[in-house]
């Protein structure tokens, strides 16, 4: 009866799907455990046999945590929406919902295959119409909340209306304009455009302008990242800045809460930093600095927040971003073509360039000053590329004494340095410590950092020029996008207003208030006029009787930021979950992804709980407890040598070990060579030398290139497979070494298509099975680092299964589990295998787990043990990895339920308690054997026992004891 993985497989798959084995329903008096994957967005590609890592990992906790006892809520669904989708609609013609349909079927196929306990029934895709009309609904939402900081939590804004008709904003400042101030009266007074107006600055969805990157030849506005060298990071296609009307989310209400309640997660604290870096709190002051009149054109102040106001007297010259409202409006006629020109300059530049590279000095003189607020003495503005109009207010005071990026200015464009350290401050770099004294400071001059700190904070607000104030790095997260693939915005414009769908002037009057609102099909993806997205080209969807609907549509990240809680309850067609599922469920248990999504969607994720928390959606605040991080699974790519000489009229590849010999002048590898290439016997060549991956080899010219791995087996290249893999290389000339085999080089790297190492587990789990595709993965080591795929070293866990198949079933006798009472010896090794295990998994160290397995195994082998009463509970500890093998067993010992619904063995201490212990014994400090002896052995029993073992005998010579040391289960020495 020999392990047919192929059977076993295919036969408990269609169980598990025809039962609905892995269907979940709420349980109240159950304890619940939420395991969930970060969902995948569908490509083209499918999956490689990196993807799965994590899916196996959090697959193994699910099984392992419903086999404890708990019920457990494993969903899978997709990120459908995006511009890659959109794109390939583009390049090829096809709608993005067909060949997203397509690439769903593809993953779904991929991961059945791998044999994960999904329940698909609770599966959601961000595209579908069912799941977007929720994403809309908390997008209104938000748009009719706005952040109350007396209460530190979102409000209604009809709470805010009724605080404006009743005492104006006078004790409600506005976040989107400090300066909008108005009473009662004025609030009541106002049309109804400038009471929107007001409304839209409060709001926690609202709309503003912003500069933002436009990629015209993808059509969409493009995030900072998705920018290098000023050009777009997908396609390479030219990008501008474009100041555009834009939804956004004001996340910076959120930005204490958000910072503050990560201690109370389950992170990696390397996780957390990321989140906190990118939060970027900062506490300062925010200082005033007036513009000379006569160059102000009505502007009156550059305002600018710094964290350390005790060097205010250091300030030298002022620098805004060229992006800065004011730069037009202060910059002399005299400067006016230099500015216009450097603008021009950073617009092709995207902000992690302008702030990485910090060697390079750019900027321009604008021609204007401000007033030093406490000195009154003219400061020269300029404007730099190192300054960015989104973090801060634009604008900051240069301390080129203190700070280097200032101090590297200064001296680039020759503008005199104030020393405010004293001997601290050499005149060749800036002193930037935030220890010692303030010197040449006026008032704060000898006083420590941290008193002058706070004596110029009270200076600054008792003259009227500051205020204490606190920063964060976190900006308002952009939500528009000008292209197709995405949800549309629930929104109408009336007279250029944007109202909500379910705003009475709509929903009364026009009857378009009802969710979803469905994206139309269209004919083309191509943008709209003046850089709108294409919906703006549907002119009868965009027109309606209440007015137009809004043509951008949601970012990639709006789905995603709130799919946890449809899994809870995703058939619901009345709320977007229950109350009674979401409090069942509550915070996701264990969250498993890539740290790629460190900031952007778990931020995004943790705002939207919130939000939804403070408007009484849920009763929690912070949507995933435990965060675990798989590392990446690197492809091991293989190359060979090709031959470049100029005048070959055929392809040829060189073996590299004849590589190896040709660079340490064998010579008769040298003439072989050159007669097949140059023609010639063996003529005199240059030595072996590489230039940008160019290497020549005695007038051989070669380079390297990437090689299918999958026609090569280790590092010998399957010839006929690879004359195959092109049809230029049918005919190639491949060199062979003299054992006639072609050597390739192999190297580890990201795992690719374009490197040819991409491994598909299609191929994998058809010549070894799934779970031997499950184990090896779990092997290859720690489930948080990266580490390479090597095909080679799958066999070896594929033999320890069938190892283990081995205990159970033999391929001549057939099935061999017998009714017989274990010996200790074996159930200690099944205890110790349970605990293990138990262990390993509760904290994933899955790669320990898989070892133990096989140490069990080996061990159980040797002892020959065939018996249920060790076999029938390892079947059940090794399900959570092997679950088709584990299914198998289960029903041949004679069960007719699912091995799922078994319940963990329990692990009995009685087992593995030791009763003795192995001590290392020496003879005059040198080990030179191992007794053992009972734990409660005394002294003087152990002494006469080794004072008459033999082999203690001999190495004491016949001499004397001088000494018995024992040290009780440390060692024991005899000294003579």
């Amino acid at each position: 009866m020999e392990y047919n993985f192929k059977e076993i497989e295919a036969n408990w798959k269609k169980y598990w799907n025809d039962n609905h084995v892995y269907k979940v329903t709420n349980e109240p008096d159950k304890p619940k455990c939420y395991v969930l994957d970060m969902f995948p967005y569908p490509s083209g590609a499918g999956l490689h046999v990196g993807h799965p890592l994590g899916y196996i990992a959090s697959d193994i906790y699910a099984r392992y945590k419903r086999l404890k006892g708990f019920n457990v809520l494993h969903p899978m669904g997709f990120d459908a929406f995006g511009l890659p989708a959109e794109q390939y609609a583009l390049e090829t013609g096809q709608h993005p919902a067909v060949t997203t349909e397509k690439n769903i079927a593809r993953y779904r196929e991929q991961l059945d295959n791998i044999g994960f306990c999904y329940d698909w029934s609770r599966e959601v895709r961000t595209s579908d119409p069912k799941y977007y009309k929720w994403t809309q609904w908390i997008f209104l939402q938000l748009f009719h909340s706005w952040y109350d900081h007396k209460t530190d939590k979102a409000r209604s804004l009809s709470e805010l209306i009724a605080l404006f008709e009743k005492e104006g904003n006078i004790y409600t400042p506005c976040p989107g304009d400090e300066t909008l101030r108005f009473d009662a009266v004025q609030w009541n007074d106002f049309p109804e455009k400038q009471k929107r107006d007001a409304l839209m600055q409060y709001r926690l969805a609202y709309q503003g302008y912003a500069q933002v990157w436009w990629c015209e030849a993808l059509g969409t506005v493009l995030a900072n990242d998705e920018v290098v060298n000023g050009v777009s990071e997908r396609g390479g296609h030219p990008v501008e800045r474009k100041n555009m009307r834009q939804w956004f989310l004001r996340i910076t209400e959120y930005a204490e809460r958000l910072l503050a309640s990560l201690d109370t997660l389950d992170w990696t604290e390397p996780m957390k930093e990321m989140q906190r870096n990118w939060i970027g709190k900062s506490v300062g002051a925010e200082v005033r600095f007036c513009l000379t009149p006569a160059l102000s054109k009505g502007a009156g102040a550059i305002t600018v927040f710094t964290t350390r106001p005790d060097t205010i007297f250091g300030v030298d010259f002022m620098v805004l971003a060229p992006e800065h409202e004011l730069v037009d409006d202060i910059t002399t006629e005299e400067q006016k073509e230099a500015i216009d020109n450097y603008k021009t300059y950073v617009k092709s530049r995207s902000e992690r360039e302008r702030m990485s590279e910090v060697k390079q000095v750019t900027g321009c003189f604008t021609g204007a000053y401000a007033r030093h607020p406490l000195t009154n003495r003219d400061i020269p503005i300029w404007i730099s590329e190192y300054v960015l109009a989104g973090y801060g207010t634009g604008a900051i005071m240069a301390v080129p004494s203190g700070d280097d990026r200032d101090h590297a200015f200064a001296k680039h464009f020759g503008i005199p340095i104030t020393n405010i350290f004293g001997d601290k401050y050499n005149g060749e770099e800036a002193y930037s410590a935030k220890t010692g004294m303030i010197e040449n400071s006026d008032f704060l001059s000898g006083m420590p950092i941290a008193e002058a700190t706070e004596a110029a904070i009270n200076e600054l607000v008792d003259e009227g020029v500051g205020k204490r104030k606190v920063n964060y790095k976190l900006r308002d997260a952009g939500f528009s996008r000008q292209r197709y693939w995405g949800e549309p915005f629930p929104i109408i414009y009336v007279d250029d207003i944007p109202y909500a769908i379910d705003e009475p002037i709509i929903h009364n009057e026009h009857k378009l208030g009802d969710l979803p609102v469905e994206l139309p099909m269209v004919e083309h993806y191509k943008p709209g006029p003046e850089g709108q997205g294409p919906l703006a080209n549907v002119a009868d969807w965009v027109e309606t009787d209440a007015g137009e609907r809004e043509t951008n549509t949601m970012p990639g990240y709006a789905g995603s930021s709130w799919y946890f809680l449809r899994y809870m309850d995703p058939h619901n067609d009345t709320e977007f979950a229950s109350r009674e599922a979401t409090d069942y469920w509550n915070q996701v248990d264990v969250y498993v992804g890539g740290n790629e999504h460190a900031v952007g969607h778990l931020l995004y994720s943790r705002m939207w709980t919130k939000a939804l928390y403070d408007l009484g959606h849920i009763g929690f605040d912070e949507p995933f407890k435990k965060m675990l991080n798989q590392g990446m699974i690197q492809g091991s790519s293989r190359f060979m040598y090709k031959v470049l000489n100029k005048g070959l009229h055929f392809e040829m590849f060189v073996s590299k070990d004849v590589v190896d010999k040709l660079a340490k002048n064998d010579k008769a590898t040298i003439q072989k060579v050159h007669t097949v290439v140059l023609g010639n016997g063996g003529k005199k060549g240059a030595n072996a030398q590489n230039v940008n991956g160019i290497w020549v080899h005695h007038s051989v010219i070669l380079t390297k290139i990437h090689v299918d791995v999958n026609i090569v087996d280790g590092l010998e290249l399957d010839i006929d497979a690879f004359r195959k893999w092109r049809p230029e290389y049918l005919k190639a000339i491949v060199y062979k070494n003299d054992e006639g085999k072609f050597i390739c080089l192999d190297e580890i790297e990201k795992m690719s298509k374009s490197k040819y190492n991409v491994v598909n587990p299609d191929d994998i789990v058809a010549q070894y099975g799934a779970d031997t595709f499950r184990m090896y993965e779990m092997f290859l080591g720690p489930i948080d680092v990266s580490k390479p795929w090597d095909t080679k070293g799958i066999e070896g866990v594929h033999r320890f299964l069938k190892k283990l198949w081995r205990l159970y079933a033999d391929e001549q006798q057939g099935w061999m589990v017998t009714d017989e009472t274990p010996t200790p010896d074996e159930l200690r090794i099944l205890h110790k295998t349970i605990r293990k295990i138990e262990e390993d998994v509760e904290r994933f160290a899955f790669n320990t787990s898989v070892s133990q397995f096989m140490i069990c195994v080996n061990e159980l082998t040797a002892l020959g043990c065939h018996k249920r009463g060790i076999l029938e509970p390892l079947a059940l500890v090794i399900c959570p990895f092997a679950p088709h093998m584990a299914e198998e067993l289960w029903h041949r010992l004679g069960h007719t339920t699912s091995v799922v619904t078994a319940a963990f063995p329990q692990y009995e201490e009685q087992y593995t308690r030791e009763n003795s212990k192995k001590y290392p014994v020496a003879v005059n400090g040198k080990t030179r054997l191992e007794m053992e002896f009972p734990l409660d052995a005394q002294k003087a029993a152990i002494e006469q026992a080794v004072l008459a073992d033999e082999g203690v005998v001999k190495w004491m010579e016949g001499k004397p004891v001088k000494k018995f040391i024992f040290v009780e289960g440390k060692m024991i020495n005899v000294v003579v």
